[in-house]
């Protein structure tokens, strides 16, 4: 029987040194592709395994993770759905790249952030930590799952539009609610990302990229 492949369109690029046995999960926004943060997750920790999938659902031609009915307004039904989907490519891609799958970190940035969050809610192993950059709540889950021993970065924009500083906060609650580790970072700017943001992950990524043991 024939090993199974891992079922996105994506670009692997294998790590170097010691960051080579954490791999960054690079999930773009709206209207990215697998090759959008390949230069941002390099820079965010310098050698580290990139795994950078391509979104399947596309919204006027732009390529995201999963559909939404209108601005900030998610199918929490696919959402979910393809939060499983992706999921699972991260388990398939550890096992044909021979990935350690305990120390695979989510960078996600808008509509990645937020799949990147509904993984943590409904599959929280296939994740060892996880940079959130200007997320949501993706949906609010009727029984939150064990955190312990995630750590999460979160970058909120507090002039952001598009993902309200308040919907931020929600999520950070959540997630501590969940008994996970979270920094959230404030930018006093809106939903773009500058080289305060990119700083500030760098810095808590060079502590956090590996596994926390257990509470």
């Amino acid at each position: 029987m024939s090993e199974a492949r891992p079922s996105f369109i994506h670009r692997f690029v294998p790590g170097q040194g010691s960051a080579g046995n954490t791999t960054l999960l690079l999930l773009h926004g709206t209207g990215g592709d697998e090759n959008d943060l390949l230069d941002l997750g390099g820079s965010l920790l310098p050698g580290a395994t990139l795994l950078s999938p391509r979104g399947k659902v596309l919204e006027n031609g732009m390529p995201r993770f999963f559909r939404r009915l209108a601005e900030g307004v998610f199918d929490v039904d696919d959402l979910q759905r393809r939060t499983h989907e992706l999921a699972d490519f991260i388990e398939q891609a550890c096992s044909s790249y021979a990935l350690d799958k305990t120390r695979v970190v989510a960078i996600g940035y808008s509509n990645g952030a937020n799949i990147a969050a509904s993984i943590l809610f409904l599959r929280p192993a296939a994740l060892a930590a996880a940079v959130l950059f200007r997320p949501m709540v993706p949906f609010v889950p009727t029984q939150m799952l064990d955190l312990a021993g995630k750590r999460i970065f979160i970058a909120g924009g507090l002039r952001d539009s598009v993902a309200d500083p308040r919907g931020t906060r929600r999520l950070q609650d959540l997630l501590v609610g969940a008994r996970a580790a979270v920094d959230l970072h404030w930018h006093d700017g809106g939903h773009e990302l500058n080289q305060d943001d990119l700083a500030a992950a760098r810095e808590w990524l060079s502590s956090a990229a590996s596994p926390m043991p257990p509470a």
